[in-house]
């Protein structure tokens, strides 16, 4: 008999397990952020570090937080109560993480905007005949773009001034908020809207809506891969994103470029992997999933590439500029660059409607995935409260409602500069590799990779490589501290294109995000060194105590 989890709910079939998992690691790291560091970095050289380091560190990783959600049946914090008590911080620096990463939001809200432009008859983006356009206004046209950005020194674009003057409003600084753009406040409502309904029956619902939510985005990806293929001057933008710099690999900032990558697309050390895991039946073969699901996150990474170089190559060819003069990276790629590239093409509407349905749906799966795994932590913490009938969807409604009245300040005037700052600080690689340590010293040296390993053979039928076990003990530890301190060394403030400099209060504002999760796993630990009794040796036999329990019970079940 198969056992049920202790919330009475599993996924309804394995294709729904992996089709969430796989709709929340393929996202918008692999569309906008994993071509721009291979281009950046060393171009095909880049993908020796993150090859060997997807090796190393991802699938090493990916394989203990799903087996450990798996195995306990819990949520990102109670999973910690009954394999190692002491480290239940690190489950509630996650719980905190989590709560920045939902401002990521932000991504839907803007790509929804430029969605609902695209349908008119001429794009607002191609040209200067707007009522927001300024004097140095260029059109997207290749002859006045070429000679034009070159003759006046503060030519802008009009792809650049649709994004900042009518898609933001910006303002000058995070210390001029100013007014809510209402516009962007109703795709803001629409979108948690559309997350509520999405997860508001837990995995009943939320199985059901990646069929559509984390499939159409690749049949977009193909799309897109085939059209730019087939444009003028595509092989030269692809030749940039793979021609390989060797002497870049020497480069220490290189490495941490690709761990911190891998970090990020995998979801490791956020919880998420361990909540999905959770409901999941306890024989269903995690070690077998962790492989298939760590090769498509990474081989759509790869893809995604020769889309997106594809069309800046075609892009340069037009306005008759290098490739790298219009490469860009994160919000630049998906608002200005791509935006302004479709314009150029024949019938522009349609490929960047499939642009940014495809960028929509990316982010969709990811931020409801994560909304989901914020919601049933919770619940789990509080048992006796939220497993009860319509308890679960009205936590879900205060979870969306308390969100989108928070993110109101996202899309105000200057709500960019508050969105880039949890970016950087909130969401920051010292949080990645601080977790990523604490979960393996935690699992590997104080629970035991050997009992882990026992674990994973008793739940699959297979028992894992002793390679994993080096990795979980050493190897994973020692990059993960190193590239901590060198983090903390090289530090540097955040500032945006070298022309704005925050002030220091939202500096102090952005450690203090930063050091909000990060602290809890210290305190936590202090907090239940005082207040529990005995010797730590007693202390350590009562949590083995409460593990050996566990898997009795799961056994018996």
């Amino acid at each position: 008999e198969n056992m049920r989890t202790r919330r009475g709910e599993q996924w309804a079939s394995k294709t729904e397990y992996m089709l969430v998992v796989a709709g929340n690691l393929v996202g918008l790291g692999n569309v906008w952020k994993f071509p721009y560091l291979c281009y950046k970095n060393g171009g095909g050289a880049f993908l020796v570090p993150y090859g060997l380091l997807s090796v190393v560190l991802g699938v090493p990783m990916f394989l203990l937080e799903s087996s450990v959600g798996q195995y306990t049946q819990e949520g990102s914090v109670t999973c910690w109560r009954k394999l190692c008590p002491l480290a239940q911080g690190i489950g509630y620096g996650q719980l905190v993480t989590k709560m920045y990463n939902f401002s990521y939001i932000l991504i839907q809200v803007w790509a929804l905007f430029y969605l609902v432009f695209s349908f008119r008859a001429q794009l607002p983006w191609a040209t200067c005949e707007n009522t927001w356009n300024t004097a140095n206004c260029v059109e997207s046209s290749s002859s006045n773009l070429t000679v034009n950005l070159t003759v006046l020194k503060n030519a802008t674009s009009a792809a650049t001034e649709f994004w900042e003057q009518r898609a933001l409003g910006i303002s000058g600084g995070i210390d001029e908020l100013g007014s809510v753009r209402w516009e962007l406040a109703l795709c803001l409502l629409a979108c948690w809207v559309f997350c509520y309904f999405s997860i508001w029956k837990g995995v009943r619902s939320s199985g059901k809506v990646v069929y559509f939510t984390a499939t159409f985005p690749c049949v977009m990806l193909l799309i897109l891969l085939v059209r730019g293929a087939t444009l003028p001057g595509a092989w030269e933008g692809i030749y940039y994103y793979l021609y390989p710099d060797l002497n870049r690999l020497s480069n220490l900032e290189v490495w941490l470029e690709a761990g911190y990558q891998i970090c990020f697309s995998y979801s490791l050390t956020s919880g998420t992997l361990s909540v999905l895991s959770s409901y999941n039946k306890y024989n269903n073969n995690c070690y077998k999933d962790c492989f298939w699901l760590c090769l498509l996150n990474s081989g759509t990474s790869f893809v995604a590439g020769f889309v997106v170089f594809s069309v800046l190559g075609f892009m340069a060819q037009k306005q008759g500029v290098p490739v790298e003069s219009v490469v860009e990276s994160g919000p630049g790629l998906a608002f200005i660059a791509y935006p302004q590239a479709t314009a150029m093409m024949p019938f522009p509407q349609f490929w960047t409607v499939c642009f940014f349905l495809m960028l929509i749906l990316l982010s969709v799966d990811t931020h409801f995935v994560s909304v989901e795994g914020f919601t049933t932590t919770i619940s789990d913490l509080f048992p006796k409260l939220f497993r009860k009938p319509g308890r679960h969807e009205l936590l879900v409604l205060f979870v969306c409602s308390s969100f989108f009245l928070v993110h109101l300040l996202l899309v105000t005037e200057g709500g960019v500069y508050i969105f880039l700052l949890i970016d950087y600080y909130g969401i920051t690689r010292a949080c990645y590799y601080f977790m990523a340590l604490s979960e393996c010293l935690t699992l590997a040296w104080i629970f035991g990779a050997d009992r882990l390993i026992n674990i994973i053979e008793d739940m699959t039928g297979q028992r894992p490589s002793v390679f994993f076990k080096l990795c979980w003990k050493y190897i994973i530890p020692l990059l993960s501290l190193i590239s901590l301190i060198v983090y903390l060394v090289d530090y540097k403030h955040l500032s945006i294109n070298d022309w704005y400099t925050y002030p220091d209060w939202a500096y102090a504002l952005g450690w203090a995000m930063t050091l909000s999760s990060v602290l809890m796993v210290p305190l936590w630990a202090a907090g239940q060194m005082c207040v529990t009794a005995g010797i730590f040796r007693q202390r350590d036999l009562e949590d083995e105590g409460t593990t050996v329990e566990l898997r009795t019970s799961a056994a018996t079940s």
